[in-house]
């Protein structure tokens, strides 16, 4: 077997070629990329971290209750925030708040456009399902690599990572919410003289709307899931007290911040939870 070995497909080499290329030729791009995406999170994490912690719980029950019209889902916010509070992990929080925060931003806003590109054209949706299965089948730890490269250490490298793992998930619900519209509604549409863009905005967005909703969720909860390996890039966060406690093997501060992120999660998750 060694007359295989011998001949080994460059895989890495060639991915260090196209890095290297990327980096010399287009770090202008980069450079504008971070930028922006710095200002993004800049604004995001001022706007967390300014008031008083009790105004940013007064304004997420109030979303809770707009979103849901449950007391007890709100109640039951209401409640996890106050949790985070006496544990003395607000700051970190609100830090990994603006890390998803600003992933759906991104991830939404190329998403949605792209699930809507695909799921009128199939040929497409078929060349790119399998990047889509790429990217969420790599390991994310991989993603880290060119990030730091292009981007350093900080928020952005772990957003840009957090980004390439979470992207697929709203653009495949996209993507099914619109190819599902039933053929009749959209004959009726079109019987009525609707425009391409009336049919999309009219017929179409309204009834994928639980769907795109549905993305929405899975794209915070993925984004979450992230905050931990982000924290390996210098991203601050939730994820910063769990690798330090791995890094010392201190198990309550390990279980403290790991059942932190667990009550952001849940709170999020019935924030924006899809009522059937």
């Amino acid at each position: 077997m060694n007359w295989l070995t011998d001949h080994k497909i460059p895989v890495g080499r060639s991915a260090k070629a196209v890095f290297d290329w990327l980096n010399d030729n287009m770090a202008g791009v980069f450079d504008t990329i971070s930028d922006g995406m710095e200002a993004m999170i800049a604004a995001i994490l001022w706007c967390l971290s300014t008031p008083h912690p009790l105004v940013i719980v007064a304004i997420f029950v109030a979303l809770t209750w707009v979103l849901q019209r449950r007391w007890t889902v709100a109640l039951g916010v209401f409640v996890g925030f106050l949790f985070i509070l006496n544990q003395g992990y607000w700051m970190a929080t609100m830090e990994s708040l603006t890390l998803i925060l600003s992933a759906c931003v991104v991830c939404m806003g190329l998403g949605v456009p792209i699930g809507i590109a695909t799921a009128h054209r199939p040929r497409l949706y078929a060349t790119l399902s399998p990047v889509l299965d790429l990217m969420q089948t790599l390991p994310t730890f991989v993603y880290l690599i060119p990030a730091i490269v292009f981007f350093g250490l900080g928020m952005v490298p772990g957003l840009i990572a957090t980004v390439i793992f979470v992207l697929p998930a709203p653009i495949r619900l996209t993507h099914l919410g619109i190819s599902s519209t039933p053929t009749p509604l959209l004959e009726a549409a079109t019987a009525f003289g609707a425009t391409p863009s009336q049919r999309l905005w009219k017929v179409e967005l309204p009834y994928a709307l639980p769907q795109i909703m549905a993305g929405l969720n899975q794209t915070i909860m993925l984004s979450l899931s992230m905050v931990v390996i982000a924290a390996l890039v210098g991203a601050n966060g939730l994820g910063v007290p769990v690798v330090r406690a791995l890094n010392t093997v201190n198990t309550a501060l390990g279980f403290e911040s790991g059942f932190i992120i667990v009550v952001v999660a849940i709170i999020l998750d019935r924030m924006l939870r899809v009522r059937q």
